[in-house]
């Protein structure tokens, strides 16, 4: 029998400053934000222009109010509604964790919506570019939780040369179910989209890469869950299946939808903005 790994202790903390200290967690949100943010501004200066650089770079404050506050509230009504509605202090306790992908990609979608009519743009076409980089969060972020030890993988044979111990979970051999989801829906999705929107025939389909995204998303998600030990207050749903896949089904749905639509309109040539007034 293979030697069974131990998780290494990492410090969540990065940096301590006295009582203050700079987690893993938040540098992962903070670095993707801002890589994303300055990939982002490439991408939209591909034709058919989707942006300017200016408007990308008033978009971040979107993206992050969008990320924070749909994550959080996503947390709390997907997945714990009655303890936090019986504690409603206990929302703005952010510090704690509780965030949902899920929510957060709710609250992405929903500036973005607001953003680009504000802006005269084209949502889909805006979408694109934006979504092509948020795998790059999901890699970061699934690092930060493994970094963290949380959100563990199911029990897995001693046999399986990965398999490591989580002290906060007993000690049971499990699934780096952390490592999977930062692999499969962070890096193999990021390539995939970037790949994607590279190509001129992809940019003149607006929404084609965003129901990329959605589908790709969901698909990652879903195998990753079967490795993935559910939550203790929730546990498994009817038919074994978990809560993060049965939120991916109406994602897979509207990914699939926006393929659709995106592949029956016409191809588009002409940028969607004509001005630039700041450099790439």
């Amino acid at each position: 029998m293979l030697p069974v790994l131990m998780f290494p202790q990492f410090d969540p903390i990065l940096i301590h400053f006295g009582s203050f200290g700079i987690h893993w967690y938040a540098l992962a949100y903070i670095t993707a934000l801002l890589l994303g943010w300055r990939i982002a501004r490439r991408l939209a200066a591909l034709g058919p222009r989707a942006a300017t650089g200016l408007q990308v770079d008033d978009f971040l404050f979107w993206a992050t109010a969008g990320v924070v506050l749909g994550g959080r509230f996503g947390y709390i009504l997907f997945y714990q509604p009655g303890a936090y509605f019986s504690h409603p202090l206990a929302m703005l306790q952010v510090w704690r964790g509780g965030m949902s992908f899920h929510g957060g990609a709710l609250g992405v979608i929903i500036a973005l919506i607001l953003f680009t009519w504000r802006n005269k743009l084209n949502f889909l076409a805006f979408a694109d570019r934006i979504t092509a980089v948020v795998p790059l969060g999901l890699l970061l972020g699934r690092i930060a939780n493994f970094i963290n030890g949380e959100l563990w993988g199911r029990e897995a044979p001693a046999s399986l040369p990965w398999a490591m111990i989580f002290p906060q979970a007993g000690p049971i051999p499990r699934h780096p179910s952390e490592i999977y989801e930062a692999l499969t829906e962070g890096a193999l999705l990021l390539v995939i989209l970037l790949v994607a929107i590279s190509r001129p025939g992809v940019r003149s389909r607006p929404g084609l890469v965003s129901g990329m995204f959605l589908v790709g998303y969901a698909i990652a998600r879903s195998f990753c869950e079967f490795f993935r030990e559910p939550d203790s207050f929730l546990g498994f749903l009817p038919f074994g299946f978990t809560m993060g896949q049965v939120l991916c089904i109406p994602m897979a749905i509207v990914g699939a939808c926006v393929i659709a639509y995106a592949l029956r309109r016409p191809a588009v040539t002409a940028d969607f903005v004509t001005e630039d007034p700041t450099p790439a």
